[in-house]
């Protein structure tokens, strides 16, 4: 059998468990010399350093410090890093790209719950189920079995604010249902989303013309507050906004302003800041459903991530292409 490369897990040592449980663990040696009981969590420690001398594959993970010039220069033969999550924009350096290392990403998988967690939750803001919820607890009466007008998922517009791994996944799972999406998304053609099975529209339009919006594009200098006072004005009255993308890209304190006249629903996975000051209105307005950022990877889902990596491992140490690669051109467009 050859030699497998030398490999170094570099994330929270306490996750591994989890994102690489014992069989995970054991695809992925098949392939990589790694040992679980070393964990790189510092890349200065004099242990560290001296398998970082011999590592040619880094396997990241939430946690992993930054991949600087100096974490570089302590691993000359490094070849590749593999990440078990999804952005790597927290850890990753230009210096990574300026060596040529070859960057891998679960975010793909990691899109799969996300856009799961976003399926559920149109689901239910059709049928007001957060509503209801809030109806029953202030002791309103049940309307019993009267039809509710203005509820129900037959033909309701749904529009997606990005073409995000997770908003083209959300659009395949959209598709049995019942629902008329539409996307937006400056870096999509009309060729592109004719593909995907929805018009494209200019995102005033969608705004204007959506039951629910839900936000899936990256958070950028361009893109923060994208969703502000004036674009919330635009939404018709009773629609719902869901955001599971990055808490910047709406404007918290339009939001706030909006929601305190009734006029939308917000149901929010991220938030700015994260977490919430416990005094937030959020918390405690009727019109507000928040999670603490829950729709990724969680539990069970978690090991989805690790398999990725192994995958990934197997294929370069043959010799094979990424199929995870990270391209760095197309970053600051990502999440």
């Amino acid at each position: 059998m050859p030699e497998r490369p030398q490999a170094l897990f570099a994330l929270t040592a306490e996750n591994i468990p989890q994102v690489f449980p014992p069989e995970v663990l054991a695809r992925l040696r098949q392939s990589v010399d790694i040992d679980p009981r070393l964990v790189a969590e510092d890349f200065t420690t004099p242990e560290v350093r001296e398998i970082l001398a011999r590592t040619e594959i880094l396997v990241t993970g939430w946690g992993c410090p930054r991949v600087d010039a100096a974490a570089l220069d302590a691993a000359p033969k490094l070849r590749a890093v593999l990440h078990s999550a999804g952005s790597v924009k927290g850890f990753v350096t230009p210096e990574v790209w300026r060596r040529g290392i070859a960057v891998s990403s679960a975010a793909a998988a990691n899109a799969i719950p996300v856009a799961e967690y976003t399926l559920a939750m149109i689901l239910l803001a059709g049928k007001d189920v957060f509503g209801a919820r809030e109806r029953l607890r202030a002791g309103r009466p049940f309307p019993g079995w009267e039809f509710v007008p203005g509820i129900g998922n037959h033909g309701r517009r749904v529009g997606v604010v990005g073409a995000s791994r997770i908003g083209r996944r959300l659009l395949d799972l959209l598709r049995p249902f019942d629902l008329r999406p539409s996307l937006t998304d400056p870096y999509v053609t009309e060729e592109q989303a004719a593909a995907f099975g929805v018009p494209l529209l200019p995102l005033d339009d969608l705004l204007r013309t959506s039951d629910i919006v839900t936000v899936h594009a990256p958070e950028t200098p361009e893109t923060r507050h994208m969703i502000g006072r004036r674009e919330l004005a635009l939404m018709p009255d009773g629609a719902v906004l869901i955001n599971t993308a990055r808490g910047g890209l709406i404007d918290h304190e339009a939001l706030i302003t909006e929601l305190r006249t009734g006029r939308l629903t917000a149901i929010l996975d991220v938030t700015d800041p994260e977490p919430l000051p416990v005094d937030s209105p959020f918390l405690t307005l009727p019109n507000a459903f928040v999670t603490p950022h829950l729709a990724g990877s969680q539990g069970n889902e978690v090991s989805r991530l690790g398999r990725v990596v192994a995958e990934e491992a197997a294929r370069f140490v043959a010799g094979g292409e990424l199929a995870h690669r990270v391209d760095p051109a197309a970053l600051e467009r990502e999440a």
